[in-house]
């Protein structure tokens, strides 16, 4: 089994007045295992509209096999390796923004409404020590999805 290259990952999105709660936490559901809880924390807007946030961390190394599993199935996996480099800050944290709309449907897609953020193990702590590590995460697990035939 690959080890996981990731101190911890976080999915976070928020859910606006005009959305339902329960189709944002079915979107999150999407990259997390059954037994992740995702916190709610209540917060408001501008306008004085409701924003609900919901979270979740991933800290154990089979769940972070699992998030970086169905991120492996992501429609650009391709693009998302080229652009590590732009999406791996000095802090080795890596970011990348998900459809929150497809996850509902329980696709993996590119879009804005889920972040997921990673902070990857690198010693020593450079950015580019973590571009290294997050490129031969990433093609770890696209490797293993498409040999699994997904």
């Amino acid at each position: 089994m690959a080890s996981v290259p990731f101190h911890y990952l976080d999915l976070r999105a928020f859910c606006y007045a005009t959305e339902d709660e329960k189709r944002v936490v079915a979107a999150l559901e999407t990259f997390l295992p059954e037994d992740v809880e995702i916190e709610r924390a209540t917060s408001e807007g501008h306008h004085g509209d409701r924003i609900v946030v919901c979270s979740a961390r991933v800290e154990r190394a089979d769940e972070m096999r699992h998030v970086l599993d169905r991120l492996g199935r992501i429609d650009d996996v391709a693009g998302l390796r080229d652009e590590l480099d732009d999406r791996i800050d000095d802090n080795t944290a890596f970011y990348v923004t998900l459809d929150k709309q497809a996850a509902f449907r329980g696709e993996v897609r590119r879009g804005d409404g889920i972040t997921l953020r990673a902070k990857v193990e690198a010693y020593p702590a450079t950015r580019e020590k973590a571009v290294a590590n997050a490129r031969e995460a990433l093609d770890t697990f696209v490797a293993d999805g498409e040999d699994d035939g997904e």
